[in-house]
């Protein structure tokens, strides 16, 4: 088959946040070489399509091509994760079969403050939270316990996360809001940090459904919050992602693997997700709290999911025939033929 490998080409500057978050960026195309590597493995042609800033040429290279289908792994618009869900929105518009979650699915995800509360209203347990919009430094934190943890609702790849998000008094918080606003220009998410196991639970699926082996992330005694941050996930030589260590399959008892496993799938289907996700855990008290549902997760092959499927017994290339496999069951019209 013909596949168009769609990924985000990186901005030369950062719109908003941190310069160093287009490190992240950058993993979109590490991403698109390695799912390319695989499908070529597997007999495809594929063919690297970029998203750049000018969304009229990807639409041409699309045309040309003119793919059976695409394996989208794009993580938003020239360097806005918060329009990721538009970019699976335009392969809908074309009706171009597409790997992954659909737009709706995405959108929902990317937006940590309404992820929280569509699973409170279904009975899934998430860490309490609050709203702290620009311009206000004083949210409601009634309720709420300390250490609490702030984060920009609207970024993924853990943009906006490091040690210093974990607060303990009332000065810090206020000084973590303003970083929020100023730097991410969006409001902050605050949240009662949990202290517990960090569990990553990756699903694979449509309609028959498959949980891999859970994922534990370990910490170093001598990291000052136990937490997955920036660094480490991007920053190889800092303490942080030399402390950070996945374990997998995670050490769990068979009434703890059926607990986190219960509401991994929950949550996936809540939200719609469709042929892989990651649910994000933090596991105290016999309590799984969700503390996000990742629809479009990193599938490199050193990555976590990748990792979850090796300890099932998928070899990488595998996992992307099965991923594949999803795609090609669509009921969408094959080919893209809208005139551009």
């Amino acid at each position: 088959m013909r596949i168009a490998v769609c990924y985000n080409q990186t901005p030369e500057y950062s719109v908003h946040g941190e310069s160093r978050d287009r490190i992240a960026d950058n993993g979109s195309h590490d991403q698109a070489k390695a799912v390319v590597k695989a499908l070529q493995q597997l007999g495809h042609e594929p063919e690297l399509i970029p998203l750049a800033d000018k969304l009229m040429d990807f639409l041409r290279r699309l045309e040309r091509f003119s793919p059976d289908l695409a394996f989208n792994l794009c993580e938003g618009f020239w360097g806005n994760a918060h329009l990721e869900m538009n970019v699976a929105g335009v392969f809908e518009l074309l009706q171009l079969p597409f790997s992954g979650s659909p737009s709706l699915c995405l959108g929902l995800t990317q937006d940590k403050l309404r992820t929280k509360s569509l699973l409170l209203q279904q009975g899934l347990p998430t860490p309490p939270f609050c709203l702290a919009e620009i311009g206000n430094e004083h949210p409601v934190t009634a309720g709420m316990n300390f250490p609490l943890i702030v984060k920009p609702p609207f970024e993924d790849a853990s943009q906006g996360i490091e040690a210093a998000s974990v607060v303990d008094t009332l000065l810090h918080l206020k000084r973590r809001i303003r970083y929020i606003h100023e730097v991410y220009r969006q409001p902050a998410l605050i949240e009662e940090f949990i202290e517990g196991r960090e569990l990553n639970v990756a699903i694979l699926g449509s309609k028959d459904l498959t949980v891999l082996p859970a994922a534990e992330i370990t910490f170093a005694s001598s990291l000052l919050r136990k937490i997955v941050c920036f660094d480490s996930k991007w920053s190889p030589q800092s303490s942080a992602y030399k402390g950070t260590i996945p374990v997998c399959p995670a050490k769990l008892t068979e009434a703890e693997t059926q607990l986190v496993s219960k509401v991994s799938l929950l949550a996936f289907k809540l939200f719609g997700c469709r042929d892989y996700a990651r649910i994000d855990i933090r596991l105290r008290n016999q309590t799984p709290y969700i503390l996000e549902v990742n629809a479009n997760p990193d599938i490199t092959p050193d990555a976590g999911l990748a990792r979850a499927a090796g300890a099932a017994g998928l070899a990488y290339a595998q996992l992307i025939e099965q991923i594949l496999e999803g795609v090609s069951k669509r009921k969408e019209r094959p080919h893209a033929q809208t005139a551009i």
